[in-house]
């Protein structure tokens, strides 16, 4: 998976301690379906999430995961869930722990397709015909889905 610069940065100091991180997931839907990725480093189907840069705003960065690792356009429609993660270890060795920011997004253009090393696969899945997917991913995108009202916390 691609580190950001400034993570990379901080584990030259920290090693493979525990970061906290801000992070951003994408759960992006045209119509009954969403859009998933197989991730490269666990081969696991996943919404697109990426780490938030320093000053950025996570919605954008939501939005700028979408674009990088699927090529596809999509909009902000709702902040629907701040959570945190369980810690986890990556497979470089490096702990973090993330404060995870989940959006519902609007497929808006683009032909969906592997646009960067992050993944190995880019699809669209019927909502209610999901891949096996851990649980805390599958959350978010039920989450998003059955969205209205507040932010869930």
């Amino acid at each position: 998976m691609a580190i950001p610069d400034y993570v990379r940065r901080l584990r030259l100091r920290v090693g493979h301690d525990l970061l906290w991180l801000p992070g951003a997931t994408a759960v992006v839907l045209r119509g009954d379906e969403v859009l998933l990725v197989r991730r490269s480093d666990n081969g696991q189907w996943s919404p697109v999430t990426g780490i938030v840069d320093p000053g950025e705003h996570p919605a954008r960065a939501a939005v700028r995961e979408v674009m990088e690792e699927t090529g596809v356009t999509c909009d902000v429609d709702a902040l629907v869930w701040v959570n945190v993660t369980e810690p986890r270890v990556h497979a470089n060795g490096d702990l973090a722990q993330y404060l995870d920011h989940t959006f519902r997004c609007r497929y808006v253009e683009g032909q969906a397709h592997v646009a960067d090393d992050e993944s190995s696969d880019v699809a669209w899945f019927p909502i209610d015909g999901l891949p096996e997917m851990p649980a805390d991913l599958r959350e978010r995108i039920s989450v998003a889905v059955e969205h209205a009202g507040a932010v869930r916390l």
